[in-house]
């Protein structure tokens, strides 16, 4: 196989994702965004009625397809109640913390289409003020916004157009270090969608023809449990979900590695996808880790929710402080994109 990784085509990538606000529920400029990519590749690609992005490359054998997906679609949150004081109170996207985002400034989107910046706050965020600065619990009735205009009760906040329902995403505060790092929110999961396309354009300037049909299905509604869990062609025999890889006390994943999953909350993945996989990062000499996530379920998973007749597997490069500040190291995009492209090319599994 002549294909190689062209990380920086991936970095660039990368970048660009996340730099786009597209929490669940509002991505239609994220998925506009991907749909330039995929048409500058040239390959073949259609929106399904949830707007997410599928992508068809024939391959030598049309009649079993494989299925490769990663999500673009990240946390966020709504706003919930235009406050008395001019704050908004909001309601969460996604399954994070609420500490994960004090401090972190935020756009909330009117259904107009207009813009405002805030911050999110403590409602006792002063510590010359409030007693319980420090140890009051950060929840939905504790944390607001603090809008970035004159507003000093709810009226005014309603004339800037801010109402019940808007989306609001959280600044990602990209930052690609001398060093190779990436730290930036939103990791989970651009930089998969940004190693699922590295991996396909490497392919594609090489001139490799995949061994079967392979459909590539960026998903906007993963966060919300129910990206990829229909538009699996019948043909589809493997489905392969590209995600982080979770790092914490006790997990084999680091910063830089492909990290391939055993099981995650959703049970065990597909036992000799798996160990195909694995043999797959031996033989191309990939820096791998096999790990376990306690509290995870993937677009594979959702997809066999649904019931969908697959092997089902989930690769993905490891992250740190996932739904938080989340950071990974260049050599776990390389060693990803190396993997995806391995099983691109490899036969499908027997077992």
């Amino acid at each position: 196989m002549s294909a190689t990784a062209n990380v920086q085509y991936v970095l660039d990538l990368l970048v660009n994702l996340v730099n786009i606000p597209s929490p669940s529920g509002n991505t239609e400029r994220v998925m506009r965004f991907v749909e330039q990519v995929a048409t500058q590749l040239g390959v073949a690609h259609r929106r399904n009625n949830k707007g997410a992005l599928l992508v068809t490359v024939p391959g030598k054998n049309d009649s079993v397809h494989r299925t490769l997906t990663a999500h673009v679609d990240t946390l966020g949150a709504m706003v919930k109640e235009v406050k008395s004081n001019g704050r908004l109170k909001l309601s969460l996207i996604g399954g994070f913390t609420f500490n994960s985002i004090e401090g972190e400034y935020c756009e909330i989107e009117t259904s107009a289409g207009d813009i405002h910046t805030g911050t999110i706050l403590s409602t006792n965020a002063s510590v010359h003020v409030y007693k319980d600065a420090r140890s009051i619990e950060r929840n939905e009735d504790t944390m607001e916004v603090r809008i970035d205009a004159v507003v000093k009760n709810a009226d005014d906040v309603k004339k800037l157009g801010i109402e019940v329902g808007d989306f609001v995403s959280f600044a990602p505060r990209c930052e690609v270090t001398p060093t190779g790092f990436i730290k930036t929110r939103h990791l989970d999961d651009k930089a998969s969608v940004a190693c699922m396309f590295g991996a396909l354009k490497s392919l594609l300037d090489a001139g490799e023809q995949l061994p079967y049909t392979t459909h590539f299905l960026v998903s906007n509604n993963e966060e919300i449990g129910y990206g990829a869990n229909s538009n699996i062609t019948p043909e589809t025999v493997e489905m392969l979900a590209i995600d982080m890889g979770a790092i914490g006390r006790g997990q084999t994943t680091d910063e830089y590695c492909v990290s391939i999953c055993a099981k995650d909350s959703s049970g065990p993945y597909h036992y000799a996808l798996r160990k195909h996989l694995v043999e797959l990062a031996k033989t191309n000499n990939i820096y791998y880790q096999v790990d376990l996530y306690p509290f995870y379920g993937s677009d594979a998973s959702a997809a066999l929710r649904a019931g969908v007749d697959v092997k089902h597997g989930l690769i993905g490069p490891g992250i740190d402080a996932s739904h938080a500040n989340e950071r990974c190291h260049t050599d776990a995009l390389d060693n990803s994109i190396r993997l995806i492209t391995a099983y691109l090319m490899s036969d499908l599994v027997q077992e």
